[in-house]
């Protein structure tokens, strides 16, 4: 599947916003996996259809990005949206109350899980290479 489409350049410039500094690392590291293709339909559907539509900014989808994957238990996609958020602007604090919100609707183990393993690696990380520049 070739990554040529509208949609992929649209998805690819979405991917540059939340993560600069790694986007194509992330794009690459499709390319010798089992399913190369998977990458592309991620690119073009996710971000260059979904993210890109009108309605909310990239902010907001951001933030609706974290508390739906709080609330699913998905600690590996949380990290990158983590990241993504605070890269957009929202603050530690702005993400964690979003994540608290989970509470009503997952429960208290999901969200302890991820405010407590994952919202704490990703911010304790972030911390770490700004002190370490």
């Amino acid at each position: 599947m070739s990554g040529n489409t509208e949609n992929y350049k649209k998805g690819l410039e979405v991917l540059a916003k939340i993560d600069p500094d790694n986007y194509q690392n992330i794009v690459n590291s499709f390319k010798d996996s089992v399913s190369p293709d998977l990458g592309t339909l991620a690119v073009e559907f996710n971000y260059g259809q979904i993210f890109s539509r009108p309605g909310l900014d990239l902010k907001s989808r951001l933030l609706a990005t974290v508390a739906g994957l709080t609330s699913l238990g998905n600690t590996e996609q949380l990290k990158f949206y983590i990241n993504g958020a605070l890269n957009v602007g929202w603050t530690e604090e702005e993400i964690v109350e979003a994540m608290m919100q989970m509470l009503i609707y997952a429960g208290f183990p999901v969200a302890l899980n991820t405010i407590l393993s994952v919202a704490t690696e990703v911010f304790t990380n972030r911390r770490n290479q700004i002190s370490a520049n």
